[in-house]
């Protein structure tokens, strides 16, 4: 039987890095699954196209962001030339495409494992609000805001410190109702409205990872507490815990919303209380990290959209210690320049 070609993005395993490696490792060191990893890069400098004991053969591929046509386009000229059987999209950004092509992309045998995009619109942060209700978790004091005017009256409301952030990307922290205008007016300028107003609540930072299937049940959870982070927000250690709120929370999530793939809830956990943070509805970056204690989402978002027997998950033990660190890669230019004129590696 031949291998099944993966065609994974995200591969930039740089300082903010993405899932794509993270993703790629796990569906390789699964022992049932004969798998070819393809890469869907970029940028040429991208260091997932070099790492070949990762990633098999990488393509550039244009962004999303722009003509969908040609991304499209793309896809099927990968598809028809090398093969290629399945995607698992790692960025948000890539995310409205998949979720509207997926059923052209099925036609060509092309399969994905996406939400719908009802589900995907859950992500807004002018949505968690109603999520948080609905899953049995807080939400710290939040105000969507249109105007400079509601955004002054949405600080005094909350009280300084605030968080002022875009309803679907970017986040930064305003001291004083100035720093909180100037970060609204690039916001909007970058993202457009609404923009969100938020307390800034403290505690343990910590997340839980998941794989819904569509049908009500999890494939795999995960629950971590970050120990230290970047300046960029990522995690660069972290430990696996057990906080039954947040891991039930998540569940309820997944039978409450019919969730289908992979998706990341950030959490402060105060005292007795958990508030909900951000939904992200992909895999995160420290995905290798749950694969490493027993929970291989990669594998089992494969199995599941191929119609193959899904393993059965046997939860996973507390006091597991990740650390992320820097690596090397020394090889030659062949593969740049591949890349640059052909658009692939060799």
């Amino acid at each position: 039987m031949a291998a099944i070609r993966v065609g994974v993005s995200g591969i930039s395993a740089m300082d903010n890095p993405g899932p794509g490696i993270g993703v790629a490792r796990s569906l390789r060191e699964s022992p049932d699954l004969d798998v070819e990893i393809v890469g869907l890069a970029y940028d040429s400098m991208e260091p997932g196209v070099y790492m070949d004991w990762i990633v098999d053969k990488s393509y550039i591929v244009p962004y999303p962001s722009g003509s969908a046509s040609a991304y499209l386009a793309r896809l099927l000229h990968i598809k028809e030339n090398h093969g290629l059987d399945l995607i698992i999209p790692c960025l948000d950004a890539e995310l409205p495409f998949f979720i509207k092509y997926a059923d052209e992309l099925d036609a060509h045998g092309i399969r994905t494992f996406l939400p719908t995009m009802k589900q995907f619109k859950l992500r807004g942060k002018d949505r968690l609000g109603l999520m948080a209700e609905r899953i049995g978790v807080d939400l710290p004091k939040t105000e969507v805001v249109t105007s400079i005017d509601t955004l002054v009256k949405a600080v005094e409301d909350i009280g300084l410190p605030v968080m002022v952030k875009g309803s679907l990307y970017q986040a930064y922290r305003a001291s004083t109702t100035q720093e909180a205008i100037g970060h609204f007016s690039r916001l909007v300028a970058k993202w457009g409205y609404p923009v969100i107003v938020q307390e800034i609540v403290s505690g343990d930072e910590v997340n839980v990872i998941g794989l819904g299937d569509g049908k009500g049940e999890n494939l795999g959870l995960v629950g971590i507490k970050k120990l230290s982070v970047t300046s960029l927000g990522k995690i660069w250690t972290g430990v696996t815990i057990r906080n039954e709120r947040m891991l039930s929370a998540a569940r309820r999530f997944v039978e409450q919303f019919q969730w289908r793939g992979p998706f990341e809830l950030e959490c402060i956990s105060s005292g007795d209380e958990l508030y909900l943070i951000e939904l992200n509805p992909r895999f995160p970056a420290w995905l290798y990290f749950a694969t490493s204690v027993g929970a291989n989402m990669p594998a089992q978002l494969l199995r599941s959209c191929l119609n193959m027997p899904v393993a059965a998950t046997n939860g996973y033990d507390a006091g597991k210690l990740f650390v992320r660190y820097t690596y090397e890669l020394v090889t030659d230019m062949a593969t740049f320049q591949a890349l640059t004129v052909r658009g692939e590696t060799p």
